[in-house]
């Protein structure tokens, strides 16, 4: 009894994927996202201008690669999409304290 409900759980097609780059792939790449929203927490001069723009870029790039690669990435997707996301909120943050706002004393 219990070797037919588990048969549907570990299929060959989904271990398959379990085991292949287009899972481990993104399942490593959010790592990325992470970090970028862990460092909305940390005070703005830190943040690079340069490498705020290079990963907003790159995850729009890999966003549309996510989609029109066969079969569709969608984990992927999610990974840019929430990276890109992070990436503007910070590159927000960077425009707003080198540009905008005028640094206190305190800074």
């Amino acid at each position: 009894m219990a070797n037919r409900s588990s048969k549907g759980l570990f299929n060959k097609k989904s271990w398959d994927y379990f085991m292949s780059t287009h899972f481990w792939g993104p399942a490593f790449n959010w790592m990325i996202p992470v970090a970028a929203i862990a460092d909305t927490q940390k005070h703005p001069r830190i943040i690079s201008g340069k490498m705020t723009l290079a990963l907003s870029l790159y995850s729009m790039v890999f966003m549309r690669f996510a989609v029109r690669v066969k079969p569709r990435n969608l984990l992927l997707f999610a990974c840019h999409f929430v990276n890109t996301c992070a990436q503007l909120a910070q590159g927000c943050r960077f425009v707003d304290y080198h540009y905008v706002s005028q640094p206190t004393p305190d800074d």
